[in-house]
């Protein structure tokens, strides 16, 4: 060996003994040989040890692809078939793109060797074939849980991608934002007002069940809200559960929040109608109060494939719009 390497092995060793001591001080973090930083997050499974920062990062958790993004992780795979065009990694021909749930090539995450993979949602079906194919690889699965307040969950989400990227300056402001749409909307809705959920797929209405329907029933539970019709057994259904439009009518519902589930994945395909036109063209709808008085509110476009806290925030900021301005007293006649 000679004595320039001599000299540069010396230098990395004298490095890593440094990094060792000024670590080993923080009961929170530990290092690993190389002298890279581990520290431990608790997720949907328990206990994770994430090596920080990461230097490969996977995603395929569909509430996570907005906040990533807008903090500018870069990632070297991930679900981009399932990702919005609202998220930059779309225009990124660099990520390989892991595909659908449907049709998934997870194999292909053996090419980028990831150290993380933020995995859930759609692809949590996957978890132990991503164990598998990335044995070395920490698996974090942070997407809301069914049997938590939905609310709750996804401060929590947040919260652990704010301690893995050191954002967690970041992750608060989301949540005080989330916290704040929130408290607009409760303090604006009246319990006399019934509310309806409803999914438009196809061309077809379908009902949202309060708490347990998908998107929508969670809205029923954070703000209280006062649900126009109640179906048994309803359930978390992507399309909504099948009931009759002239039941839905027949509820006389003063709300209907709508999720539009082909705007997010069916916009460019021939015969695609905006769930508004559906909506507009049912006969059997044009009685019913909420629509009578403009109070039909559809939630973001991109929302049935980003289901980011900034999505409800958003969303949850346009109704509270709504509520206030129905709200306020009338000046047409003063």
């Amino acid at each position: 060996m000679n004595a320039s390497r001599l000299y540069r092995g010396a230098v990395l060793g004298t490095l890593a003994a440094l990094a060792l001591t000024a670590c080993s001080s923080d009961p929170a973090t530990e290092t690993t040989d190389d002298a890279a930083t581990t520290i431990t997050v608790e997720d949907n499974f328990g206990t994770q040890t994430v090596t920080v920062p990461p230097q490969s990062v996977v995603a395929t958790d569909n509430s996570t692809f907005e906040t990533l993004d807008t903090w500018g992780i870069p990632l070297t795979a991930g679900a981009v078939t399932l990702m919005p065009d609202t998220i930059s990694y779309t225009e990124d021909e660099s990520i390989i793109d892991l595909g659908s749930h449907r049709e998934p090539n997870l194999e292909a995450v053996v090419a980028v060797e990831p150290d993380l993979i933020i995995n859930g949602g759609r692809y949590g079906q996957y978890r132990e074939k991503f164990q598998e194919l990335a044995p070395d690889a920490t698996i974090v699965e942070v997407a809301p849980r069914d049997d938590e307040a939905f609310d709750t969950e996804l401060k929590r989400g947040v919260t652990v991608l704010g301690e893995i990227f050191s954002k967690q300056d970041e992750a608060q402001a989301l949540s005080d934002a989330f916290d704040e749409s929130i408290a607009r909307v409760k303090a604006a809705y009246s319990p006399e007002q019934s509310v309806m959920g409803l999914i438009v797929s196809g061309g077809e209405i379908g009902y949202v069940a309060p708490s347990t329907g998908r998107t929508i029933g969670p809205m029923f539970d954070i703000f209280g809200l006062t649900a126009a019709l109640e179906v048994p057994e309803g359930t978390d259904d992507h399309q909504g559960d099948d009931i009759s439009v002239e039941a839905i009518a027949a509820s006389n519902p003063g709300l209907i929040i709508v999720m539009d589930r082909d705007a997010a994945v069916a916009s460019d395909e021939a015969g695609y109608q905006p769930a508004a036109t559906v909506l507009e063209n049912s006969p059997a709808l044009q009685n019913v109060p909420a629509v009578q008085e403009g109070n039909i509110i559809y939630l973001p476009a991109d929302t049935y494939t980003n289901e980011s806290i900034q999505t409800y925030t958003e969303f949850f900021n346009s109704l509270a719009d709504l509520l206030e301005k129905n709200a306020a007293p009338s000046t047409e006649n003063n």
